[in-house]
């Protein structure tokens, strides 16, 4: 019986412990008391994706696992990592696997379907583009030069809020009733990038001024700046085919799993700029 068991056995793995969702993951875990284990490439122990040696002694005495592969699950390798991370994990004892998937990437549902027949409880969590892309990542930079150019025209994508990810997926880590749920997630408008970008202008009370470029430019400047192959690959396949338009649609996986509205992009802008993180 789930009541009986252990705080060990009860005991949760967060891979990818410092990244946009596994901090918040880790952040919520924490301050609910549950016994947590954060693990990255530079965590002691440490957890590689690329050395599959790491992952036994990360899974020691472990109940259940926030999967978040990086850098995305489209990358050609993620479905065999997947499947024998998978494999390993409900050799160890592992009862419960929440995978972070891709909407609209094909290689990510495969692996969604890798997870959902492990033999085990799971949850699968399927996000749309972050919110946080804008405040503390790859997008972070231009914004705060004023200038933001993308290969991204005029088709709108239901951004979503990294805490609403990692809402559901605490929701799904340590409550019942969220067994066998696939929880696609999006924001709860539309908004092209250029949308997005005016809404950080408006929030920030400064102007930014957003440019589309072709994607053979961006990838060209991607190459300048010394970003790997496998980076300037993935980048190009997320704004050539999964911002074709396939997404251009609301869910209500937030509604599903939490029972609330997930945030909107003006609340996350707003509260971004009051934070500082776009300049005073």
């Amino acid at each position: 019986m789930r009541n009986t068991k252990s705080k060990t056995e009860n005991k949760i793995l967060v891979l990818g412990s410092t990244g946009k969702t596994g901090r918040r993951v880790m952040q919520r875990l924490t301050a609910l008391g549950t016994p947590v284990l954060g693990v990255t490439r530079s965590s002691h122990p440490k957890f590689d994706w690329n050395d599959s040696a790491s992952w036994e002694r990360v899974l020691e005495n472990i109940g259940s696992v926030y999967i978040s592969f990086y850098p995305d699950l489209a990358i050609p390798g993620a479905v065999k990592a997947i499947e024998a991370f998978s494999k390993m994990a409900v050799k160890k004892g592992v009862q419960k696997l929440v995978l972070l998937s891709g909407r609209g990437e094909e290689e990510a549902q495969q692996c969604e379907k890798v997870v959902m027949h492990a033999g085990v409880d799971w949850t699968i969590v399927r996000a749309s583009w972050f919110y946080q892309n804008f405040s503390e990542g790859n997008f972070l930079e231009p914004v705060l030069a004023g200038h933001i150019a993308l290969p991204a025209g005029d088709v709108g994508e239901p951004f979503v809020d990294a805490d609403d990810i990692a809402d559901v997926a605490v929701a799904a880590l340590t409550q019942e009733g969220h067994n066998r749920k696939v929880y696609e997630v999006t924001g709860p408008r539309l908004l092209t990038f250029k949308q997005a970008v005016d809404e950080i202008a408006k929030a920030t009370g400064r102007p930014i001024q957003f440019e589309k470029v072709p994607m053979q430019a961006y990838a060209s400047l991607l190459e300048e700046y010394g970003l790997p192959k496998d980076m300037i690959w993935l980048i190009t396949y997320l704004f050539t085919e999964v911002l074709d338009g396939r997404n251009e649609s609301l869910t209500d996986g937030v509604y599903q799993a939490l029972g609330r509205k997930p945030t909107d992009f003006s609340e996350f802008a707003q509260k971004a700029a009051a934070a500082g993180v776009w300049g005073n």
